[in-house]
């Protein structure tokens, strides 16, 4: 079992074939799929059409799931490689909803997605490898795209105009990423002098958090917090995938 449960590690390799499948179809070819049903949450749609491909891949060998993953894989690839990274595209739901994306945030998104179902199945077999501080370092960097949007829905809508947040992730990563509160809303700021609340977390365990394999009650036991609690609290709530 992978810490994606109840999925198996073959089940995992099936979601991300039917992941490039999708790609594939409606990025490349054009191609315009079924979208969820009336009354149907986004969410929703997609864990039934993710559980519908699995269900349907059961099927399938090992041996020939690797190999469409290899083919997929590939083909992938050579989309991104091919493809306009500056143009506006499809929305990141967890970012703006609805609001089109960036391409290249589009990208990333995927590729965050990738890391992190490999990361369950390393776990599941107990073949982690030592972490890689590039990818660990994109992976986290387009996490961080969902906190202005979880810190105005979080934070309160009295919040001070001149609060600050400051993440600070060490010793693995060694990284910052700040925001301030701006005109109502939180965007991403150069790090200031006075933070309102710095919180200070290994990269692990932050990144873990933005997809849910770690509970924030839990997460918060693991990481420092100077200054307003609450409003870390707040940053704590940040989800960077569709649940």
């Amino acid at each position: 079992m992978t810490a994606a449960e109840p999925w198996r590690v073959r089940d995992v390799v099936a979601h991300l074939i039917g992941d490039d499948v999708s790609r594939l179809s409606r990025s490349r070819d054009n191609h315009a799929g079924g979208g969820p049903a009336a009354g149907e949450t986004l969410s929703e749609f997609l864990h039934r059409f993710n559980a519908e491909w699995v269900n349907a891949a059961a099927r399938i060998s090992p041996q020939v799931l690797r190999e469409l993953l290899a083919t997929t894989s590939a083909k992938v690839l050579t989309f991104w490689q091919n493809t306009d990274l500056t143009a506006m595209g499809e929305p990141v739901s967890w970012v703006q909803p609805g609001r089109p994306a960036p391409v290249w945030l589009d990208c990333a998104r995927d590729f965050t997605e990738d890391f992190v179902h490999q990361e369950q199945m390393r776990e599941a077999v107990s073949r982690t490898n030592p972490r890689d501080r590039t990818v660990l370092r994109a992976v986290i960097d387009t996490f961080m795209h969902a906190m202005a949007g979880t810190l105005d829905r979080n934070a309160g809508n009295n919040a001070l105009a001149d609060q600050s947040l400051v993440v600070r992730l060490q010793p693995d990563l060694d990284g910052t990423w700040s925001w301030c509160r701006v005109s109502g809303s939180w965007q991403p700021c150069p790090e200031p002098l006075d933070p309102t609340t710095t919180i200070v977390s290994d990269a692990e365990t932050w990144w873990r958090l933005c997809v849910r394999m770690l509970d924030p009650k839990d997460a918060r036991v693991q990481m420092s917090v100077t200054g307003d609690e609450q409003l870390a609290q707040a940053a704590l709530q940040i989800v960077s995938i569709i649940r």
